[in-house]
């Protein structure tokens, strides 16, 4: 499984101090089949904890998924800021998602290159192999 944030992400994720760790447990989670939200079109909703707190008050995260293969964090918002996302702002991220998650390995390495996403690098078991 390969995992990636979006440039707009990483930026978020600094602002508001959401470790690497904190998302890979959100993919692990999503690789066990506990999603918070099928969004469909192979989007994703799930919870993140808060530094030193748990998943419940923390934040959302918007990821382009696909089961064993690619997840790309697109897009995240703390729940006491936000409710949920809406219809249009969905449509967009199905949109983006849809192209993440149809690139190739040389598509992704541009954009690695490039900065328009970052590899995250989970410590699991299939990483240990």
């Amino acid at each position: 499984m390969k995992v990636f944030k979006t440039k707009w992400f990483v930026r978020y994720a600094r602002q508001s101090n959401i470790k690497n760790k904190n998302l890979c447990e959100a993919i692990e989670r999503a690789e066990q089949g506990l999603v918070e939200a099928d969004l469909g079109g192979g989007v994703i909703k799930q919870r993140v904890a808060r530094a030193g707190q748990g998943r419940s008050g923390g934040f959302r995260v918007i990821i382009a998924y696909r089961f064993g293969q690619i997840s790309v964090f697109l897009y995240g918002f703390a729940k006491n800021e936000k409710e949920n996302i809406d219809e249009d702002e969905l449509k967009t991220l199905k949109e983006i998602g849809a192209g993440w998650l149809k690139a190739n390995k040389v598509s992704l390495e541009k954009a690695i290159k490039a900065g328009i996403i970052e590899e995250v690098i989970c410590e699991n078991k299939e990483n240990k192999k």
